[in-house]
C-alpha cells in the first residue's frame, strides 16, 4: 500500500496544477460629490467621485474583492447585477435579503468568483433609490485565449444609460411613500451620465464616441434607469447585436434596441458612413397610460478628422408607445447555442408555477394625497415585507419568526388577469418566499395584470440566468401555450419584460444554494412591493452547499 501512495503523491506533485483566474481587487468608496446637470447642481451619491460609477473589469473564472467603504449617511450594499454568485449569496448585495447594509462609517468586502460568465453586466446600489447615482458597468473579457464568436472589435465602449432627477431621489421616493401616489419623474435621461443639449439647458454638452473610418466598434450597452425602458439607436447606423445579459447571441442586425431597467446589449457597429457627425438617441418606451420622462438623451458618433462645427445627421426616435418596434427586437434574440455555448434549456419541469405581477390599491389612512388609499404591487397578489434581518442569515444560522417559505406556487385567486379587474383591489402582505430542492427545475410563468393599468415589468432573478422559452399577450392557457414554446434556442437572460397585458415564461435549473431575490426592475414597483425570494437548499456535500458568512458580514 505504501508504495502506491508513494506514486500517487509523486504523481499529484508533477500534475500541473488547474490554473485559476487572478484575484483582482478593487475599492469602492461610497462618498458624495456635487455635479451640475440641466444647469443646476446637487450632491449625489457616487462610488469614487465618479457617475457613472467605475467599469469593474475582470476576467471569466477570475475572483474579485470589492472593498466597498461608506462615507455617506445613507445605509450602502451594492449588488453585482448578473453575477452568478455560486454559493456566494453573501456578497450578492439586496439588503435585508443576502445582507444587513454596510452602516454610514463601515466597510464590507464583497468577494465573488466568476464562474463560467463572459459578457457585460453591471453593479449598482441595492437599497432604496440609491442606484439612481450609484451605477456601472461590469466587463467580464474571454478567459484568455478564447476569442469572442464573432469578429473582434478595433475597440469596445461602455454606454451607460440613466435617469437623472433635478431634486434629491431620496426625497422623490419619500414624498410618494408619504402621499401613497406615483413619484416624480425624472427630468432627464442620460448617456454615460451625460443628458446632451435640452431645451431648459441648451449649454450642456453631451458624451461623444469617437470612430475612425472604417473601424468596426462594440458598445457594452447598459440600462441603469430607475423606471424607464429605452429605445437606443444611432443616426444612419445599424447595430449587429450579439449578446444581451453576459450571454452570446445569434447575431442579428437592427436599428433599434430596446433595454429595460438591469438588461445589457452587447452591439457591434461599423463606421462605413460618411465622415461626420451622427446622433445617438436613448429614448424611452412605455406601452400604458402611464407617465415617464419624455425627454431624449443624446450623444454624438465623431468621425475622426470631422470638424467640430459641422453640423450633426438626426435620427428619429420610435414613439413612445412602439411595442412592435420593442416586439421586433425581443423576437429576434435567440441564444447563440454552438458547441461551445450550448443553450441547456431544462426539458423537464420539477416546479410549473404562475405568478401574477402587477399593481393593486391598499388602505391607508395617512395618505391625504391618496385620499386614504395607496398605490402597492405585489407578486400572486402577496405585497413582500421587508424583514429587518437579513433572509440569507436567517435561513443560514436557523432564526425563526423572518420568513415564511408558503409564497403561493399560483394566483391564490384566479380572474381575468389582462381583463377588467376584480371588485377587490387589495393585497395580502406577508414576507414569503419560495422553496426549491437543489438542482429542481423551474417553469415559472409571469402574468401582468389589468389592475390599476397593465404595464411591461422588467423581472430581474438574482443568483440565476433563465431561458425565456414563451411569450404572449392576454391571459397564459397552458394547453395552447405551451406547445408552443422553443425548447432549442430560447435566449439566456437575467432580466426579462413580462409584456403590457401578456406573460412570458422562463425555465431555470435551481442549482445555486441559498436565498435569491426576484424583484421587478423598475424601482417604483420594487419599493410598492414587487418581489419575493427563492429559498434554494444545500444538495450533497460542501461543493453544493452555500458557504458560511464573512467575518466582516455587516450587523443590522
Amino acid at each position: 500500500m505504501g508504495s502506491w501512495l508513494q506514486i500517487l503523491v509523486l504523481v499529484a506533485c508533477i500534475t500541473p496544477a488547474v490554473v485559476e483566474g487572478r484575484v483582482r481587487n478593487y475599492k469602492f468608496n461610497v462618498v458624495m460629490k456635487n455635479k451640475t446637470r440641466l444647469c443646476s447642481s446637487k450632491p449625489i451619491v457616487t462610488v469614487n467621485g465618479r457617475f457613472p460609477g467605475p467599469t469593474l473589469y475582470a476576467r471569466e473564472d477570475d475572483t474579485v474583492l470589492v472593498k466597498v467603504t461608506n462615507h455617506v449617511k445613507y445605509n450602502v450594499t451594492i449588488h453585482w447585477h448578473g453575477v452568478r454568485q455560486l454559493r456566494t449569496g453573501w456578497a450578492d448585495g439586496p439588503a435585508y435579503i443576502t445582507q444587513c447594509p454596510i452602516q454610514p462609517g463601515q466597510s464590507y468586502v464583497y468577494n465573488f468568483t466568476i464562474t463560467g460568465q463572459r459578457g457585460t453586466l453591471l453593479w449598482h446600489a441595492h437599497i432604496l433609490w440609491l442606484r439612481a447615482t450609484l451605477h456601472g458597468a461590469i466587463v467580464i473579457l474571454p478567459k484568455r485565449g478564447v476569442p469572442y464568436p464573432f469578429p473582434k472589435p478595433h475597440k469596445e465602449v461602455v454606454v451607460v444609460l440613466g435617469e437623472w432627477w433635478k431634486s434629491d431621489t431620496e426625497a422623490v421616493i419619500n414624498q410618494a411613500i408619504k402621499s401613497g401616489l406615483a413619484p416624480n419623474v425624472s427630468d432627464a435621461h442620460t448617456i454615460n451620465g451625460h443628458p446632451g443639449p435640452l431645451s431648459s439647458c441648451p449649454s450642456q454638452g453631451g458624451f461623444t464616441l469617437p470612430v475612425e473610418s472604417g473601424k468596426k466598434y462594440m458598445l457594452r450597452i447598459i440600462n441603469a434607469a430607475l423606471n424607464e425602458e429605452l429605445f437606443f439607436k444611432i443616426a444612419g447606423h445599424q447595430l449587429t447585436i450579439v449578446e444581451v445579459d453576459a450571454t452570446y447571441v445569434k447575431p442579428f442586425k437592427t436599428n433599434t434596441i430596446v433595454i429595460a431597467p438591469g438588461q445589457t446589449t452587447n452591439a457591434l457597429i461599423s463606421a462605413d458612413q460618411s465622415s461626420g457627425k451622427y446622433l445617438v438617441a436613448a429614448s424611452p418606451f412605455m406601452d400604458s397610460p402611464i407617465a415617464v420622462d419624455n425627454k431624449t438623451a443624446t450623444a454624438t458618433l465623431h468621425y475622426s478628422g470631422t470638424l467640430a462645427a459641422t453640423s450633426t445627421t438626426l435620427t428619429k426616435t420610435p414613439p413612445q408607445n412602439a411595442t412592435a418596434v420593442a416586439n421586433n427586437f425581443i423576437n429576434s434574440l435567440r441564444s447563440l447555442n454552438s458547441k461551445r455555448y450550448p443553450a441547456k434549456v431544462p426539458l423537464t419541469v420539477d416546479h410549473n408555477l404562475l405568478f401574477t405581477v402587477g399593481l393593486g390599491v391598499n388602505p391607508c389612512p395617512s395618505c391625504k394625497a391618496g385620499n386614504g388609499s395607496r398605490v402597492v404591487a405585489s407578486m400572486n397578489n402577496v405585497t413582500f415585507v421587508m424583514p429587518t434581518t437579513a433572509l440569507l442569515q436567517a435561513h443560514f444560522f436557523n432564526i425563526s419568526g423572518v420568513f415564511t417559505t408558503d409564497f403561493p406556487s399560483n394566483p391564490p385567486t384566479t380572474f381575468n388577469y389582462t381583463g377588467s379587474p376584480p371588485s377587490n383591489l387589495q393585497t395580502t402582505s406577508g414576507t414569503k418566499v419560495y422553496r426549491l430542492r437543489y438542482n429542481s427545475t423551474v417553469q415559472l410563468v409571469l402574468q401582468d395584470t389589468g389592475i390599476i393599468a397593465p404595464e411591461n415589468h422588467p423581472i430581474h432573478l438574482h443568483g440565476f440566468n433563465f431561458f425565456a422559452v414563451g411569450k404572449g399577450l392576454g391571459n397564459y392557457n397552458p394547453k395552447v401555450d405551451q406547445k408552443n414554446f422553443n425548447l432549442v434556442d430560447p435566449v439566456e437572460r437575467n432580466t426579462i419584460g413580462v409584456p403590457s397585458g401578456g406573460w412570458v415564461a422562463i425555465r431555470f435549473r435551481a442549482d445555486n444554494p441559498g436565498v435569491w431575490f426576484m424583484h421587478c426592475h423598475l424601482e417604483i414597483h420594487t419599493t410598492w412591493g414587487l418581489k419575493m425570494a427563492f429559498l434554494v437548499d444545500n444538495g450533497k456535500g460542501p461543493n453544493q452547499s452555500l458557504l458560511p458568512p464573512p467575518s466582516d458580514l455587516p450587523k443590522c
